[in-house]
């Protein structure tokens, strides 16, 4: 899953989403000297991000595009999954996405002496482009693609991978349905574990 999944994954504790947010950037047992609720959310992401790996539906949406983008498939399908979760917000949250968005923008800025440097590198533009709003329209997907692609010199070719979620749009929508289910249900069970 790609930040807005993780973000929402993470319940309503703002250290846990900040935890769950930087996971990414933060190897081995290197987060240990963070505060425990941010560790939590590392452990939290990491957990998702194996269930995630392994999930047959998850699987499915990949082999649909792993002849074009290889090994970059699974990213895509996570960038495309959080384009669903936001484009469905409602189904998920009774909070406005744009509201969610604010309070975890500023949940960032309230505990910047805590993040991770990557973290710190990456706000300004996240925030200036509002990348987790942007993730509701098909447009606001590809530009974020287009990013990622030029972070592999333009190796990866994600960039073009708006055509397959075009193409086949209603499948991997259903597809993102059915595993979310699954997926909210076990990161649910994990903070309560």
């Amino acid at each position: 899953m790609n930040f807005l999944a993780h973000i929402y994954l993470s319940g309503d504790n703002d250290l846990i989403k900040i935890g769950n947010f930087m996971a990414d950037g933060i190897r081995g047992k290197h987060f240990e000297s963070f505060p425990l609720e941010i560790q939590k959310g590392i452990v939290l992401h990491r957990a998702i991000d194996t269930f995630t790996d392994a999930h047959l539906v998850f699987r499915k949406s990949t082999k649909r595009l792993h002849e074009h983008y290889h090994h970059y498939a699974g990213v895509i399908v996570d960038v495309f999954y959080d384009h669903f979760l936001a484009k469905n917000w409602t189904k998920y949250s009774d909070e406005k996405l744009e509201d969610f968005v604010i309070r975890f923008y500023q949940s960032l800025y309230y505990n910047y002496e805590i993040l991770s440097e990557r973290t710190k590198g990456l706000m300004p533009t996240m925030m200036k482009e509002n990348w987790l709003v942007s993730y509701q329209t098909v447009e606001g997907i590809e530009h974020i693609l287009t990013q990622m692609d030029h972070r592999t010199k333009n190796e990866s070719k994600m960039r073009f991978a708006t055509n397959e979620l075009s193409e086949f749009y209603s499948e991997f929508e259903k597809e993102f349905t059915e595993f979310f289910e699954e997926l909210n249900a076990f990161a649910k069970q994990k903070r309560i574990d």
